[in-house]
């Protein structure tokens, strides 16, 4: 019993410790991973994995590990900031994998990228063909970003010729049967307003609510329980 309550413990501390080193290393690295940070993720998760299943590992070195590994991977991330010139060999660079409608091979080969992997990438953006791309560009993260000919670029607005209306963003009101009153007061309504727009609806009650959010200009958008 004595060994699952050190192994549970351990895990705790680890998971905190991981919680922790997220947050201060920034959502960057959850968003946008480089092969760095790939690696450096793999290496944290084992460090952890060794001290909670290494029976003669003791807390204070999971601390200590975790610590020094998240400092070297913050250094990086402040080196790279300070410093652009290290940024090509830490970080690596975007490369142009397709250049006015062609297919740069030599650049696909450093990358270790094949012509079907560069479809299924293009695919992914929304495009089928690659007759459909400009320019295709291959980010550090792995993902490709696309610039479509002219005649494959989804119209806009301005093409229409189409007044744009202002951009808002839509504002939850209502989560979980819960009024959120901190985004109501920001969005400038009153909850007697709110209770009036439920009743409109046929909503008495905030618990019948699962979701509702509002948006300027517009009806009160409610989702009920099922």
């Amino acid at each position: 019993m004595t060994h699952y309550l050190t192994v549970a413990s351990e895990l705790l501390l680890g998971f905190f410790m991981l919680f922790i080193l997220a947050k201060a290393l920034g959502k960057t690295q959850l968003s946008q991973i480089t092969p760095f940070d790939f690696i450096s993720a793999l290496i944290l998760g084992e460090l952890i994995g060794n001290a909670v299943y290494d029976h003669e590992t003791t807390w204070v070195e999971i601390v200590f590990s975790t610590i020094v590994w998240g400092g070297l991977i913050y250094g990086v991330e402040i080196i790279t900031q300070k410093f652009k010139k290290t940024r090509k060999a830490l970080e690596g660079e975007p490369n142009i994998v397709i250049h006015n409608g062609f297919i740069k091979y030599e650049t696909l080969k450093k990358a270790k990228l094949d012509i079907n992997q560069l479809q299924s990438l293009v695919r992914q953006q929304g495009y089928f063909s690659l007759q459909e791309v400009q320019y295709a560009i291959l980010e550090t993260n792995g993902i490709i970003s696309v610039l479509p000919k002219s005649p494959n670029r989804p119209p806009t607005l301005d093409d229409l010729n189409i007044q744009a209306e202002e951009a808002s963003i839509p504002t939850t009101l209502i989560l979980d049967g819960e009024v959120l009153y901190g985004n109501l007061k920001e969005a400038g309504l009153s909850e007697q307003w709110l209770k009036n727009e439920l009743s409109k609806q046929n909503f008495h009650t905030y618990d019948e609510v699962l979701y509702s959010e509002w948006k300027k200009n517009q009806e009160l958008f409610i989702l009920p329980y099922q």
